[in-house]
């Protein structure tokens, strides 16, 4: 079955938490980053299938969820969120896409799409500060990693 996305809209806010059942994000939380405009979701049918949730922060646009239902994965769908938010970010000028994620669960999927691992946290301030309360928040520290990806 084939799938499509689009920008989120406010309504689909209340479906997202059980999507990304892992994220602490609440549906007001995810209200608030959908105004932004950035965010994007995939359909498979009337089915919503996966979510991107991501902020602009001065020139880079944060991904702060990705996430697609188990019995929607390996379809292509997770890839498709990322290239479109990619595509969303050179639109609007934006110079750089960065995330943090699992070093081995998620690592590996980002840096086929083109994203780094930053290595020199002290130069990238905010991402350092995300990291820390993740790791305040209960994750690994040894399994996490900021990366990026620059635009041309």
């Amino acid at each position: 079955m084939s799938w499509s996305l689009r920008l989120a809209r406010p309504a689909d806010a209340a479906a997202m938490p059980d999507i990304a059942a892992d994220s602490p994000r609440t549906a007001e939380g995810y209200a608030r980053l959908i105004r932004k405009g950035h965010s994007l979701v995939s359909h498979v049918g009337d089915a919503l299938a996966g979510v991107l949730v991501a902020e602009p922060f001065r020139r880079e646009l944060h991904i702060w969820e990705l996430s697609v239902l188990p019995a929607f994965r390996k379809r292509g769908i997770g890839r498709g969120l990322v290239r479109a938010a990619l595509i969303d970010a050179r639109n609007t000028g934006v110079k750089a896409l960065t995330l943090t994620t699992d070093r081995e669960d998620g690592a590996p999927f980002f840096a086929q799409l083109g994203f780094e691992e930053v290595t020199a946290l002290d130069a990238h301030i905010r991402l350092a500060g995300e990291l820390a309360v993740e790791v305040d928040n209960g994750l690994d520290a040894d399994r996490r990693c900021a990366m990026i990806c620059f635009l041309d």
